[in-house]
């Protein structure tokens, strides 16, 4: 051992800090790795996981729901009326579909509140704030996640009876999925304004900009999302909190189809106008297509395979495609970011919105490293944004090659998140996010990054393991 004290040592330090940090300050030299027991320490969930990562089921059947996600192809097949093709609709019951996962009406965020009130106000089923108020409050109107009908809506994420949709079909095997139309920036119903001004555009895009959109796709035909989405990330976009390019790309895809059938030039116009002024136009179609793409993983009995993550203003939500219909969540995380001036966190509502499904398919702020410009609006560096599309390789079953990242040599998106991994290795999930002013109508205050709570990954690791039966 003599020898060994007379040489300089360097110290590999697992876990706590301070270890490394006394070695220092001795005159030694310490490599500090950042390092937890697996499950946050918990035992019976230590277990669990063990259990999932020992059965061969859990493997193979994540194979399958990962191949079937790979092999899904979204394609732009429709706009519609949502109560003409959402289910539970269309039998006139008077339904709004909100983002997250399941809450109800008296536990809702101000946001989402302000938006249903707007809903109801748009359908005509009251005429004032205060009747769509009690009209609520009585528990006519019924208010379901977008997800339990296989839709997404950013933010607040409402969807009502007389609102267009994009219908996107997954190809590959026929299942569909549904998204509302961006209304844009500031005081809009998504943010919980309701207005007479905010219900006046959304009339606006259910009269002239959709049906011009829909006789145009007739033209058209069915438009390929996935290689627009692919070309949009190659040119700066991550497709989530940056849609410039995409928009711009669907934008010069629909632009002689709308000039050629609208009914008019002025109609032509209007809806170009509204499009062009945009950025984030193209985000619903993205997020119908996520969705799209991950119901086609859904429903494999023993997969660990995430299918959807999303946030309802008060509590993060995540289903596997092994676990059915059913939601593991917690509390939504903050979100850390930039703030408008004027505004700070004590202004901002808890994360909001289902437009995390296209992190849970590897875009969004899986795909940063696409996107360095978005730090600029999200907070941190270029090097960060490359560190976090590196990151999330350490929680997926692989990388999804049809989405390339430039900055990492055309590499594929780390895509598949596999619940096991986020709990054995202490990944979250980073999410890119607007952040939106805890009361309705006050409208985007900021945007940053944040993480799915770990909380829900190890609910859920526990019910795969107990869904395997006994050990």
């Amino acid at each position: 051992m003599k020898p060994l004290f007379k040489d300089s040592l360097t110290v590999v330090n697992v876990g706590l800090a301070g270890f490394a940090a006394n070695i220092a300050a001795a005159g030694g030299e310490a490599v500090g790795v950042d390092w937890q027991p697996p499950a946050q320490g918990d035992q019976e969930a230590g277990w669990a996981l063990a259990r999932t990562f020992a059965d061969a089921r859990v493997d193979d059947a994540n194979r399958v729901a990962f191949a079937r996600f790979l092999e899904a192809n979204p394609v732009l097949r429709d706009v519609a009326r949502a109560g003409d093709v959402i289910d539970g609709m269309a039998s006139g019951r008077k339904l709004i579909l909100h983002a997250g996962p399941p809450i109800v009406w008296p536990s809702m965020c101000g946001p989402m509140r302000g938006a249903i009130i707007g809903a109801v106000l748009l359908e005509g089923w009251a005429d004032s704030a205060d009747a769509a108020k009690r009209l609520v409050d009585s528990g006519r109107v019924a208010l379901e996640p977008c997800h339990h009908h296989r839709a997404v809506g950013p933010m607040a994420g409402i969807i009502s009876p007389s609102m267009p949709v994009f219908v996107v079909e997954n190809t590959t095997a026929g299942n569909r999925a549904y998204s509302n139309f961006n209304e844009g920036l500031g005081k809009v119903l998504r943010f919980g304004a309701h207005s007479r001004d905010v219900i006046e555009r959304l009339r606006f895009i259910a009269t002239d900009v959709a049906p011009t959109l829909r006789d145009a796709l007739a033209t058209l035909g069915a438009v390929e999302l996935k290689p627009l989405m692919a070309q949009a990330l190659n040119m700066g976009d991550e497709v989530h909190n940056r849609n410039a390019a995409a928009t711009a790309l669907l934008f010069k895809r629909f632009a002689p189809a709308v000039l050629a059938t609208a009914e008019s030039r002025e109609r032509a116009a209007a809806a170009l106008r509204f499009i062009d002024a945009n950025d984030h136009f193209f985000l619903n179609l993205s997020m119908a297509a996520c969705k799209a793409m991950l119901d086609a993983a859904a429903g494999v009995e023993s997969s660990s395979l995430v299918t959807a993550m999303s946030r309802n203003g008060v509590n993060f939500g995540v289903r596997l495609s092994g676990a059915g219909d059913r939601w593991f969540e917690a509390p939504a995380n903050p979100v850390d970011g930039l703030y408008f001036p004027g505004f700070s966190r004590a202004d901002a509502a808890a994360d909001l919105g289902d437009s995390a499904i296209t992190e849970t398919a590897g875009v969004g702020g899986f795909a940063m490293a696409a996107a360095p410009a978005i730090v600029k609006f999200v907070g941190g560096s270029a090097t960060d944004a490359l560190h976090h599309s590196l990151r999330m390789r350490g929680i997926t079953l692989g990388t999804n090659a049809s989405f390339t990242l430039p900055a990492l040599d055309f590499a594929g998106v780390a895509a598949g998140i596999d619940a096991r991994k986020v709990v054995d290795r202490g990944i979250l999930p980073v999410i890119n996010s607007g952040i939106a002013h805890r009361e309705p109508g006050v409208g985007q205050i900021g945007a940053g990054v944040t993480t799915a709570p770990m909380a829900c990954f190890t609910a859920a690791v526990r019910a795969l393991a107990e869904s395997l039966g006994a050990p």
